[in-house]
């Protein structure tokens, strides 16, 4: 179970502040205020309700259940931790047992009165309201630090204009160290002032996480600060085996990781980010142990909800920014490509595929899946080129060539070109080229077009009459047969064929372009020739 709960909490305060409900507080935890954290609502009216409690409820109860032990039974309550009584006056007390009162202060729960004409329903949604107004708060402002770290990943000094951002957006101060006892190019810190037990502590911190086989992130608190550190991946340790997280990943059971829920405040007053720091924060270089990965440290002087999502994103944008990643054949065969300008050269033999695709998704996803990143994403469709044999996708259409070395790579990218041409005419995920003799090098769509006005004097019954004695080469009796009609009725329709076409059927190149075309408008259809 963790210690804190995901959610973020609703004070007290803005309960007791809610007129409608009339709520009125009979003990604050000390020290609190009266903001104690709510982050669920549960009524009950059993004597030990303990058992059946996660953390952070209000337990709203009338007492009925309540007994002698007032004690014992606030005792359990701190024990579960729950973050505060509710307890409704009427029917059952006419007053908030003052044992009750008692046994809450000395233990420190805060303690609230819930009048008679406020259901314990009203609370509930009341709660429920507050905790959505608060979610929406949180993702507001992870939008748009989320937004902000991507224009600072995009200025010409990213890693310290991420630095600076991600500073300001927790309010606190962020320490990237890399390489060894000598720091790196892109190792630096931005931000607040640290008090120097929790700079050395943060050291200490980011010490732990670089070691090889350190966690992929710690957490610590000293000095009134909290403290995180993550691993951002990178060139393995001397042994080889160097922390390789690509991100922060979710703090320990001790809750004290960046999602841990604390009560909503803004940071106190000091330096903005990128401004002088005078606290004893560890500079790039000075960490006792060698720092073979990146490593982020972050200081605050209080989590706030949204802090653990916020510095997910930035150290996903620093260990993008941060981590050496060598240029892969692809790019080697492009540079070759480029310079020599034969794709023969270029390329490994193969063979390869030239992929044409129309979609909605993602080209970059469509390209991963397929093993490849030679993508042009340019122009009506998508090209691709793979060394791998394609298979559908989701949400795609694809149209992929024979296979073929890389001198016949233009052909190939006519047949893939065609074959998405097919794939969309039938409605098909995927269709492969196939030598379809010459039906299969024309454009369907101009085919189709091209036929439908050859044949549009005719006629359904005409055209059905054409294509049988057609099939039958010219055969009257044959022809007749299959029709089931006199053989002078398909005389006399081949006849008005020949007249509305203006042709001459027994021209062989005439037939051959009437069957062409018949088949062509017939391609849906799989019933055999008659």
């Amino acid at each position: 179970m963790p210690d804190q709960p995901p959610t973020p909490g609703v004070d007290l305060a803005a309960l007791l502040a809610d007129r409608e409900l009339g709520l009125r507080a009979l003990h604050a935890a000390e020290g609190a205020g009266g903001h104690a954290a709510v982050h669920a609502v549960h009524a009950s009216e059993m004597a030990d309700p303990s058992p059946y409690l996660l953390g952070g409820e209000l337990l709203l109860t009338a007492g009925a259940q309540l007994g002698p032990d007032a004690d014992g039974y606030v005792a359990r309550l701190v024990a579960a931790g729950a973050a505060a009584l509710g307890f409704g006056v009427a029917p059952v007390y006419e007053e908030v047992p003052p044992e009750l009162v008692a046994a809450c202060a000395r233990h420190g729960l805060p303690l609230l009165e819930v009048p008679p004409g406020t259901p314990f329903t009203a609370v509930a949604r009341t709660v429920w309201r507050l905790m959505a107004e608060a979610r929406t708060r949180e993702l507001r402002r992870v939008t748009e630090a989320q937004q902000a770290l991507a224009a600072a990943a995009a200025r010409p000094d990213p890693v310290p204009a991420v630095l600076r951002r991600l500073a300001a957006s927790l309010g606190g101060r962020v320490v990237l160290l890399r390489g060894g006892p000598g720091g790196g190019a892109d190792s630096g810190e931005a931000g607040r002032e640290v008090p120097p037990g929790a700079a050395a502590a943060l050291e200490a911190l980011l010490a732990r996480v670089a070691a090889p086989g350190g966690p992929a992130t710690a957490t610590d608190s000293a000095a009134g600060w909290q403290l995180s550190a993550y691993a951002l991946g990178g060139a393995p340790g001397p042994s080889g085996a160097g922390p390789s997280s690509s991100g922060p990943s979710s703090p320990g059971p001790s809750g004290a990781g960046p999602s841990s829920g604390a009560a909503p405040g803004g940071p106190g007053p000091g330096p903005g980010p990128g401004g002088p720091a005078t606290g004893a924060v560890p500079r790039a270089g000075s960490a006792p142990t060698p720092l073979p990965a990146p490593v982020l440290g972050v200081a605050v002087p209080e989590r706030t909800p949204g802090d653990h999502a916020i510095t997910a994103i930035a150290a996903v944008l620093l260990g993008l920014l941060t981590t050496h990643r060598p240029a892969g054949t692809e790019a080697a065969a492009l540079t070759r490509l480029l310079l020599d300008g034969d794709p023969a050269e270029a390329l490994p033999p193969g063979p390869w595929q030239v992929v044409h695709a129309r979609g909605a998704g993602d080209p970059r996803a469509l390209a991963g899946a397929l093993g490849t990143v030679l993508l042009d994403p340019r122009g009506p469709q998508l090209r691709l080129l793979t060394d791998r044999d394609p298979a559908p996708q989701p949400g795609w259409r694809l149209g992929v060539s024979a296979p073929a070395r890389p001198g016949a790579l233009p052909a190939a990218d006519t047949q893939a070109r065609r074959a998405l041409e097919r794939a969309e005419a039938a409605r098909t995920p995927l269709v492969r080229h196939s030598e379809a003799g010459l039906p299969g090098l024309v454009d369907p769509a101009q085919a189709r077009a091209h036929a439908e006005a050859l044949l549009a004097p005719l006629g359904p019954a005409r055209a059905a009459t054409l294509r049988g004695w057609l099939a039958h080469h010219g055969s009257w009796d044959r022809s007749a047969a299959a029709l089931g009609v006199h053989r002078n009725t398909v005389r006399q329709r081949i006849a008005r064929c020949a007249a509305l076409l203006g042709r001459d059927l027994d021209d062989p190149d005439v037939r051959m372009e009437l069957w062409f075309a018949l088949r062509t408008l017939d391609s849906g259809d799989n019933s055999p020739v008659t």
